[in-house]
């Protein structure tokens, strides 16, 4: 079993990179895809351990099967109003254009806590985004970050109440992340000799008409994988997005969207409990990517320039 959807405290999950190795270890995965949002610096962290880990256990028989650890990230992209998300998978997560794109989206979300922040002082929370990065090391900040906080100083009573009253879409304290589009998350995923995958597409809650016409146009684009396995998705959902697969002859990749103490009750591998990625959909897609990196026929550059984006 597979688990090409998972965070870690590098985005906005509660395990570490090398914590995931070993409880995907003790799960008893093959493989897990590290796919942290719009960031790869947990990537070495992970792959370093689990290599440290074939070592020591080669050394002690019986060896303990440590899973494979897939190179990934999750880009953030907006279409039609609507938050889309693509994920990498076999990336090259040191490729210089790629680690360039990422650290002007850094800066970028930088300016953007910076600007939320300031909006909470004015509306009586004493914050800065330093207090939170220190709060908070190695994480990159999200919105769930700040309700922690606020939670944790006493401002609010819940999680929920955070997003209600704050730092929700549309309320006073929000500022909107820049973000690409899909078609635009596809061309880097590709750039960076990855496989682009439509991140759980029952999530948008798009009309079937909509949604069969954002794959078409990212299928033209270069996306050549669905998520068709998901820790919410019902039978009927999972029929939905295999058809839609099936149509557009994109890969089925599945993924629990684990996220440690952030998501209660959502468990690696297993999601709520009937969530399974067989190995064969790992096969698949390594072999789709041997296919990507040998032929240079399947792959999409991003044009000139687009590297700036700003």
């Amino acid at each position: 079993m597979v688990d090409l959807h998972v965070h870690s405290t590098r985005s906005d999950g509660t395990f570490t990179p090398a914590q995931l190795v070993d409880y995907a270890v003790k799960k008893g995965l093959s493989a897990f895809a590290l796919t942290d949002h719009d960031t790869v610096d947990g990537l070495d962290e992970a792959v370093s351990h689990a290599a440290q880990l074939r070592l020591q256990t080669s050394e002690t028989p019986p060896a303990v099967p440590v899973p494979e650890v897939i190179p990934g990230i999750e880009l953030s992209s907006e279409y039609q109003g609507k938050d889309i998300h693509v994920v990498g998978l076999c990336i090259d997560w040191h490729n210089a254009r790629f680690q360039e794109y990422l650290r002007s989206f850094v800066t970028s979300r930088d300016v953007r806590n910076e600007k939320m922040c300031a909006l909470l002082r004015e509306a009586g929370i004493e914050i800065s985004y330093e207090k939170l990065r220190e709060s908070f090391p190695n994480s990159v900040i999200t919105r769930a970050h700040y309700a922690k906080y606020m939670l944790a100083h006493g401002y609010i009573r819940s999680m929920a109440e955070a997003f209600d009253r704050y730092v929700g879409d549309h309320c006073p304290c929000y500022v909107p992340r820049e973000k690409v589009t899909p078609a635009k998350a596809v061309a880097l995923i590709l750039d960076a000799d990855g496989i682009p995958v439509l991140a759980h597409p029952v999530l948008y809650h798009m009309s079937d008409a909509k949604l069969e016409i954002l794959v078409g146009e990212l299928k033209d684009a270069g996306l050549m994988g669905i998520e068709a396995l998901y820790s919410t998705y019902r039978l009927c959902d999972e029929r939905q997005i295999c058809g839609l697969a099936k149509k557009y002859e994109l890969l089925i990749s599945g993924g629990s969207d684990f996220h440690g103490d952030n998501k209660p009750g959502l468990d690696l591998g297993t999601g709520y409990g009937r969530l399974n990625v067989p190995d064969e959909i790992l096969k698949d897609i390594l072999k789709a990517h041997r296919s990507l990196i040998t032929s240079p026929v399947n792959k999409t550059h991003a044009p000139p320039g687009f590297w700036h984006h700003k």
